[in-house]
């Protein structure tokens, strides 16, 4: 829940900004002069591309949290059976083990959302982050009925 709250007041923070930024924008175009003009279209731009990032990312965890609480309904999450060291980090060879084991049996059910679902996990439990993202997209997807 903490995590919930802390992204939301960001995301408050983060708009505000941009409000901040654009209004500063339009005030820069209406001065009239060529300089400042340039400089307030890019800045009224910006912000623009900032709330689609904003909009994407938060639309993306909204559909992965719902992904989650679905396959917790059919108790088919991952659980946590990762060795950690002292200082709480997983081990990465265990994070390997269960990747190998997620990887197998993605292949064998590429069409189910689930085995997607739980190699992300295992991407993110590895620290690929990037990887984790495609598969948990590629989750979402089925998840909707679409192939991507």
């Amino acid at each position: 829940m903490g995590g919930k709250i802390t992204y939301f007041f960001l995301a408050t923070v983060l708009v505000l900004v941009f409000g901040v930024v654009g209004l500063e924008g339009v005030l820069l175009l209406l001065t009239g002069e060529p300089a400042a003009m340039g400089m307030g279209a890019v800045a009224f731009v910006l912000p623009c591309i900032g709330a689609w990032f904003l909009w994407h990312n938060t639309r993306f965890a909204r559909d992965a949290h719902r992904l989650a609480h679905a396959l917790e309904a059919e108790g088919g999450l991952p659980v946590d059976e990762l060795k950690r060291t002292p200082g709480g980090r997983i081990d990465r060879d265990a994070a390997d083990a269960v990747f190998a084991r997620r990887q197998a049996e993605t292949e064998d059910a590429p069409g189910d959302w689930r085995t997607w679902f739980r190699l992300a996990v295992a991407y993110h439990d590895a620290r690929d982050t990037q990887r984790a993202r495609k598969a948990m997209q590629r989750a979402i997807a089925l998840h909707n009925g679409g192939a991507t």
